[in-house]
């Protein structure tokens, strides 16, 4: 048993992680290329808000550090070794705005903000274009959620009930899947994994995604802190251990961890560190204590719906004719809202039948 599993049986409430001990060898090689030693150095920001820098310091993490959280950022690091690579968000901001956008209670902000922040971890380090949506089909009264994460740091996402009274986050979602789907404009398909609901606190549901699914012998952990209906604090971390990472860096990690969680005192990690002014290069720092972190990249998530009305034209040129033509002869237009951002299109007949007859090439494919 590794020494990430004794931890977790240990004190598995409190970690909220999961834990494979298995990696194909086909990760193996995509991971070793994409964080080999050359890729070390400190990347620049590629995200659509560029965090901003000094040139003149004398610690070499200032550039790297947002003071009191004020902005929301995702920071990574790896080890100097390259055994470990540590991605760590703070989404506060992000998840205010979404529960506005969709005037949403505790629970719902709860739920979206911890599927939110595990999709952007997840996307981390992936092409710009790439997406990764995070779908927790249960059985419970938030009738699902759903969270769509780019690799330029963008997020978006819904829940299917966003007014609940006070309950628990697992008695919310309840029983049912978790659906992961990868995508990419330039792939042929799109890649689709699943596994069941276990526990409902989203997080380690999409932890043991990644194990059971993908094979990733990783940590993941997600959280938000709701005061009324306001956001306090939303982040997660991510830790990979790379094929090939020595025993002593893995307990060295563990040592840390525990260091962690006796930093943060709220057994919800890591909300606590962030309410504390913990950022997230700090939170990296103390995961990766005497290892010689390196640091990887910064950026600034953002809130970014993709609704336009190119795409409902689209949505609707995938439905029967017959059905379009019978929805405009007893309403004369077409009322749309946007799941993502509560955006309402309307579109009169005229204007739906000409776009309709003008419009070329495979809908499905736009």
């Amino acid at each position: 048993m590794s020494p990430f599993s004794q931890l977790l049986n240990r004190n598995w409430k409190t970690f909220m992680m999961y834990v494979v001990l298995t990696v194909s060898r086909p990760q193996f090689l995509q991971a070793r290329a994409a964080f080999s030693h050359r890729h070390v150095a400190p990347l620049r920001s590629r995200s659509p808000r560029a965090m901003g820098t000094s040139s003149e310091t004398t610690d070499p993490l200032e550039v790297y550090r947002n003071k009191n959280n004020n902005r929301d950022q995702i920071f990574s690091a790896i080890s100097g070794d390259g055994g470990i690579k540590v991605t760590v968000a703070t989404i506060r901001n992000v998840i205010n705005d979404a529960s506005m956008q969709h005037t949403m209670t505790a629970v719902p902000t709860d739920a979206l903000g911890r599927a939110m922040t595990c999709g952007l971890l997840m996307a981390n380090g992936m092409q710009e274009e790439q997406t990764v949506q995070i779908t927790m089909k249960g059985d419970g009264p938030l009738r699902g959620v759903v969270a769509i994460a780019t690799g330029s740091g963008t997020v978006r996402g819904y829940v299917g009930s966003p007014m609940l009274g006070e309950m628990s986050l697992p008695e919310a979602v309840g029983k049912g899947s978790v659906q992961v789907v990868k995508n990419h404009p330039d792939w042929p398909r799109p890649y689709n994994g699943i596994t069941a609901i276990r526990h409902g606190d989203i997080d380690r549901d999409v932890g043991i995604y990644l194990a059971e699914s993908e094979q990733r012998s990783c940590a993941l952990a997600a959280a938000v802190s709701v005061k009324g209906i306001l956001c306090t604090s939303a982040g997660g971390y991510l830790i990979e251990q790379l094929p090939g990472v020595e025993p002593d860096v893995v307990k060295q990690v563990e040592k840390n961890l525990a260091q962690l969680v006796e930093m943060d005192g709220t057994g919800n990690l890591p909300t606590g560190l962030l309410l504390q002014g913990q950022t997230p290069v700090d939170i990296a720092a103390t995961i990766l204590d005497g290892l010689d972190m390196k640091p990887l990249q910064q950026m600034e998530p953002v809130l970014v719906c993709q609704c336009t009305e190119d795409r409902l034209m689209r949505s609707l040129r995938l439905l029967p004719r017959e059905e379009v033509e019978d929805i405009l002869a007893k309403e004369q237009q077409i009322e749309a809202r946007c799941q993502f951002c509560g955006k309402v299109y309307r579109l009169g007949k005229e204007e739906i039948e000409e776009r309709l007859q003008n419009a070329t090439g495979d809908p499905s494919k736009s």
